[in-house]
């Protein structure tokens, strides 16, 4: 099949969100306790929608429901959101290579949050320590980067350059905290879905729909920063204003997911670059497209890690960075041999 035929394929959103809700079904299934898919369905329809016969009590509706369910959730509201960020920041600086992770973002967030729990600010929340810590990212940044009008990429070296300025911060921070604790902050600042539920959900859906619609809104201006801030600015549209406009809310939307499920990376770059081969370049089309791709790739990331090993589950992180990686690798080439052949 031809290139177009695919894009054909999944520019249809009633077929992404047709994948996206079968793999949450069968992810659920999924696990070291065997549940038939069939269960999953009776669960969800039944205790889940109140539409059939629902026994609370069951230990298999239990773990269907306070376990396994919000888990995948977070897991692909996780992923939709790095990707949509991803996608956004790749558009507003211009550079393929650009993502929370590596830009800084989720080590402002990850700073932030690793204060809270080693210093324990009093009044001060695990999610307003990492938003606070994604925003002094930005700010130093901007900082760093000075008058970054036409120079998009000294906005990108900034953004590398605060990333591991925030990393050695948040290292310090890690060295001189309580030893019964290091082990489990390293383990959530390297990604893990273990311990949510319904509760945890709120937050991070209501940032992802805002988010969502504010990207949706300006498509057309962050298109038009593609071919220069010259032309957006002859277009009538303040570039230096909107890009830091997109950059603190991709910052608060990281920092909400930070809080919650910890640093996971690469995603943000991955998923954006497969959706523009899936989907096509039109923001219109690729924003939805990374919601809906990025959150399946993120549930399946999951799944490997709950059960690549016996009786253990790896942290989501490990995940995303050995595959990210090797994608990271490919497009270097890729962007080598485009380079060769001009």
């Amino acid at each position: 099949m031809n290139t177009s035929g695919i894009k054909t394929i999944f520019s249809s959103a009633a077929v992404l969100w047709s994948i996206a809700i079968l793999s949450v079904l069968i992810a659920v299934s999924i696990g070291h306790i065997d549940i038939t898919l069939k269960q999953v369905f009776d669960t969800v329809l039944g205790c889940g929608l109140g539409l059939g016969s629902c026994d609370p009590s069951a230990v298999v509706n239990q773990i269907i429901l306070e376990i396994r369910l919000p888990r995948i959730l977070i897991a692909f509201i996780s992923g939709a959101a790095l990707a949509l960020s991803g996608a956004v920041l790749q558009t507003i600086t211009r550079n393929p290579l650009a993502d929370p992770y590596l830009f800084g973002i989720s080590a402002g967030a990850s700073l932030g949050a690793v204060l809270v729990l080693s210093l324990t600010f009093v009044g001060l929340s695990l999610s307003m320590g990492a938003m606070l810590g994604s925003l002094l990212a930005v700010a130093m940044i901007l900082g760093f980067a000075g008058r970054f009008a036409g120079q998009i990429e000294s906005l990108v070296l900034a953004g590398v350059a605060v990333s591991f300025m925030l990393s050695s911060f948040t290292s310090i921070a890690l060295y001189h905290s309580d030893p019964n604790v290091v082990a489990s902050m390293l383990f959530w600042m390297m990604g893990s879905f273990d311990h949510i539920g319904w509760h945890d959900l709120a937050l991070p859906t209501v940032a992802l729909l805002i988010a969502f619609a504010v990207f949706m809104a300006v498509h057309r201006w962050m298109t038009a920063l593609l071919a220069g801030d010259e032309l957006s600015t002859s277009l009538g549209i303040n570039a230096k204003a909107l890009r830091i406009t997109l950059l603190v809310i991709t910052a608060l939307l990281t920092a909400v997911l930070v809080s919650k499920v910890g640093g996971i990376g690469f995603v943000g770059l991955m998923i954006p670059h497969i959706c523009r081969i899936l989907i096509g370049h039109q923001l219109n089309h690729l924003l939805p497209g990374c919601v809906v791709i990025g959150g399946i790739f993120m549930v399946w990331a999951d799944v490997i890690a709950r059960t690549l090993l016996t009786d253990q589950q790896l942290p989501i992180g490990i995940i995303t960075a050995a595959i990210g990686s090797l994608f990271f690798i490919l497009l270097l080439k890729q962007q080598q041999y485009r380079s060769r052949s001009i």
